[in-house]
């Protein structure tokens, strides 16, 4: 298939004239494996087809979206009947209020709730929130967590447990990242660490409630309740960054699953459909103080646009009424063991973590010299190796899977996907590995 994508190849050449890098967003730019990132025409159930006429198995949707699969006939005719009416009116309608009560009914902290256009909006809008509120100006992110490219989240972290926040990009000012301290996620004792000594100072801690940015990584359950414990005896607000995780890993988030509430949680991806739409909502008494309730501004001309809320409102309706997190988080079984098997076979060294219907198999052994036995962080994710994964990703392409195109990026699958679709895929893994071993000069354990 390598030799056949010339108009993908002619695609790309045009765009790099055209825009930055050719891509709209460098996540799909391939820079991570080489290559040429592959250009798509359509979308129908889990599959997608370049434009070279190619279909593909899609683990991507979206970058997590697609929980339904490409055109849902229901979320198709939501947004065609949307579309008959009009496509903006800068103005309020009805369907913003029936989206918002959906919302507010499935996830356990919002009282209230602000549209956006995106998750970034989302996560800065919350942050701005959070510092009203408080009157403080310090916020807490991990290393590894994504919360969209706001100026003061976009900071890296020194090698102490925190550290005062550098600019991790040109044009972010050090001024605009001193005030955002960077952690390790599930370093539990360095987040108590933190609380001690700078507690009453601290506006907001946000996070991701399990981590899709960094690949898939889960909170144990003692991290997630002390950030809530020390939260709540600080008066700082707890924000959990649900744009990946809401209404995927259950229908009410992470927060329904693990039972811990934050303050504010911010949601994108499936709330809007597939089309762009973001939203933070909280509690009453802290969502109250947004203008035009409160002094704390926020706006947008295209928050609540007719057509994604049609699209975010058609998608929970059928989530809620054909649940299918039993259905996906067996499918996500299947997966994750095939996978695991297929590493043993051909001897190579990988552990795969999942939830749900979120996973990334992480190309490292499954012990570490400190004597941990799981990625539970940045300092432990990067220890993967990602030219490793880059052959595997080229590998599954020719086999028509559509895998993330960074070891550092969860894979998603939806309800369109089969039992037999799954089974496929853990097949093409297994020639795929059996053949990477064979070119690392051993046969595996096959």
């Amino acid at each position: 298939m390598t030799d056949s994508r010339g108009l993908s190849h002619k695609a790309f050449k045009r765009a790099q004239q055209l825009i930055p890098g050719g891509v709209n967003s460098p996540a799909r730019a391939f820079g991570a494996v080489g290559g040429e990132p592959i250009f798509f025409k359509e979308g129908q159930g889990a599959h997608l087809t370049d434009i070279d006429g190619h279909t593909y198995l899609d683990y991507i949707g979206s970058w997590g979206p697609m929980i339904l699969g490409h055109r849902h006939p229901r979320v198709v005719a939501a947004i065609e009947k949307a579309l008959s009416r009009g496509t903006s009116y800068g103005a309020p309608t009805e369907a913003e209020s029936g989206l918002a009560e959906q919302i507010i009914e499935a996830v356990p902290s919002i009282e209230k709730v602000r549209m956006v256009s995106s998750g970034t909006e989302a996560a800065m809008s919350a942050v701005r929130l959070a510092r009203g509120a408080t009157g403080r100006e310090v916020i807490i992110k991990f290393a590894g967590n994504y919360h969209g490219h706001a100026d003061s989240l976009l900071v890296a972290a020194g090698s102490a447990a925190a550290t005062l926040g550098v600019p991790d990009s040109p044009g972010v000012t050090a001024g605009t990242a001193k005030d955002t301290l960077v952690l390790e996620y599930n370093d539990t004792a360095g987040l108590v660490e933190v609380f001690e000594k700078r507690g009453d100072t601290l506006a907001a801690l946000l996070m991701e409630p399990v981590v899709g940015n960094m690949g898939l990584v889960e909170p144990s359950r003692e991290f997630l309740q002390t950030a809530r414990t020390l939260t709540e005896k600080h008066g700082t607000v707890l924000v959990f960054d649900e744009v990946m995780t809401g209404f995927r890993l259950a229908f009410g988030g992470a927060q329904e699953l693990f039972g811990v509430t934050p303050d504010i949680t911010t949601l994108g991806k499936i709330v809007g459909g597939g089309l762009p739409l973001g939203a933070y909502g909280g509690r009453a008494d802290i969502m109250d103080q947004v203008l035009p309730a409160g002094k704390i501004f926020q706006a947008g001309t295209l928050s609540g646009n007719p057509l994604a809320v049609a699209a975010g409102a058609a998608t929970l309706a059928e989530l809620k009424d054909n649940p299918p997190y039993k259905s996906l988080d067996h499918h996500g079984k299947i997966l994750e063991s095939g996978f695991l098997n297929a590493a043993a076979k051909a001897a190579i060294p990988c552990q795969v973590a999942r939830v749900g219907s979120m996973m990334t198999m992480f190309f490292q052994s499954d012990s570490f010299p400190d004597g941990t036995r799981q990625v539970t962080g940045w300092k432990t994710a990067c220890k993967s190796n990602t030219e490793q994964y880059a052959k595997f990703f080229w590998g599954m392409i020719e086999r028509g899977i559509y895998l993330p195109c960074s070891q550092f990026e969860a894979l998603f699958f939806s309800t369109s996907h089969t039992e037999q679709e799954i089974h496929q895929t853990v097949q093409a893994a297994e020639e795929v590995l059996l053949h990477l071993a064979s070119e690392n000069g051993h046969t595996g354990n096959a």
